[in-house]
């Protein structure tokens, strides 16, 4: 049985454990912080968080398999036999593939089940992770201030080059990094407003969003914007839905409201045809105005993109669906490859090396899983990722389901699995959802 002192000594200080989490998560995107070696802060203070956690779980008797956790070692342990599975299959066919990249991932893996695992085993994980959840907010908040500061010139920090060309990257390798970090941030305060508890809460969360909203834009990311301009009509549907099956004895304000706008919104589309036309063409200047070079660099990424996503498919099938193991499998594109020989850009900056080992990712979180793991690593994430989603759809936390939906937008044009801000919100949605879904817990709840 766990002594006092040994309890006390773990429980003394839980909001400096989550401190260190939530500054691990903010810098975990920070790579040009990094030291050789690929240490920097963020890594340094996530691996403190879990040789800590894994002490406290080695003096319990065990943690309770709530859902939540049940979950997690489910998808974990699919993932985890895929990717075996596909290293055997490589090596029965001879594929070749780097070996540090291989290794990278084979170590990164573990380390996120980890920290998605452990973070949901407290029996007071609910607290915890959204008192985590609200340092990250703030301390985010700061990081970009810290950034933005940067970009202007105003401080320099361990030489980080802050711009890639005209985009800013801030303290990340490159700006998609950094624009995957400002969609979760955004949408993560965008929770936080949603169920703070008065006004001053409310606008302390959307104040920290604000700085998301405006470093994203500047990284020029095309899937940041997609995700800005889509999450509130999500966020809207996703809360009108959670209003129409609010609980009560009597239609509620809010209710009558969401009947309304069902009803009304398919009779106001119907006599607004006539202008759709119109509204069309605005959207499509909108939408080149949204993307980086006004659109004019969107037909060259499109086809590079293309071509990465084909091989990946045809990789994938060379290995029977099995997958080939951890790390990328393709070939650098050649006009990839000869746009880089004279490059003369930011600094800062690793490419992957054109050599007869691939090393090159198809930036499709699906596609990149189909190469490693095959269609059981393709469906363990697709499930997890779906049934997450469904979790805070029962449990009616709108900004939970968007937030999902935006790592999905982003999952479709990156690679995600290897970030430990995606992995946060998964044990988020999760624990958030099912608490939600308590039959003690549903009341109290306002809809």
């Amino acid at each position: 049985m766990q002594s006092g002192s040994q309890r006390s000594s773990f429980e003394a200080g839980p909001m400096a454990f989550d401190a260190i989490l939530a500054l691990g998560l903010v810098l975990s995107t920070s790579s040009q912080l990094r030291l050789a070696g690929g240490i920097g802060p963020g890594e340094i203070c996530l691996t403190l968080w879990l040789l800590v956690m894994v002490a406290r779980e080695a003096l319990r008797l065990g943690p309770t398999l709530t859902p939540a956790l049940s979950r997690l070692l489910f998808f974990w342990s699919a993932f985890a036999a895929a990717q075996c599975i596909g290293t055997l299959a490589g090596l029965a066919i001879g594929d070749r593939h780097d070996p540090s990249l291989f290794l990278h991932d084979a170590l990164a893996y573990p380390l996120l089940g980890a920290l998605s695992l452990l973070s949901v085993v407290d029996p007071g994980a609910p607290q915890r992770l959204r008192r985590t959840a609200w340092l990250v907010a703030i301390f985010g908040a700061v990081a970009l201030a810290l950034q933005l500061a940067n970009a202007a010139g105003l401080i320099n920090l361990l030489g980080a080059d802050p711009w890639y060309w005209d985009r800013m990257r801030g303290w990340s390798e490159n700006p998609n990094q950094l624009g995957l970090f400002c969609a979760a941030h955004a949408l993560l305060t965008l929770h936080l407003a949603e169920t703070a508890p008065g006004a001053a809460s409310r606008s302390a969360a959307l104040a920290c969003g604000a700085f998301s909203v405006i470093v994203g834009r500047l990284s020029k990311s095309d899937t940041f914007s997609i995700v800005l301009v889509t999450a509130i009509p999500v966020f809207c549907a996703l809360k009108f839905r959670a209003w129409l099956v609010s609980l009560g004895p009597a239609l509620t304000m809010r209710s009558a409201v969401a009947w309304i706008a069902v009803i009304g919104v398919p009779i106001f589309l119907l006599s607004a045809a006539p202008l759709a036309y119109s509204f069309a063409n605005q959207a499509e200047g909108f939408a080149k105005g949204l993307s980086k070079g006004s659109g004019k660099e969107a037909s060259d990424e499109a086809d590079l993109r293309l071509n990465s996503w084909s091989d990946a498919l045809s990789r994938g099938l060379e290995s029977g669906m099995l997958g080939l193991g951890p790390g990328p499998h393709l070939q650098i594109p050649a006009i990839l490859v000869a746009a880089r020989v004279n490059e003369n850009g930011p600094k800062n900056i690793e490419h992957p090396e054109a050599n007869a080992a691939p090393n090159f990712e198809a930036h499709n979180t699906v596609l990149d899983l189909f190469t490693q793991g095959g269609l059981l690593a393709v469906a363990s994430f697709v499930w997890v990722l779906g049934s997450t989603f469904v979790v805070t759809f029962k449990a009616r936390l709108a900004g939970l389901g968007t937030l999902l939906f935006g790592l999905g937008v982003f999952a479709v044009f990156h690679l995600i699995v290897r970030q430990p801000i995606f992995w946060f919100a998964i044990s988020l949605c999760l624990v958030a959802g099912f608490e939600a879904t308590q039959p003690t817990a549903m009341p109290q709840r306002s809809s």
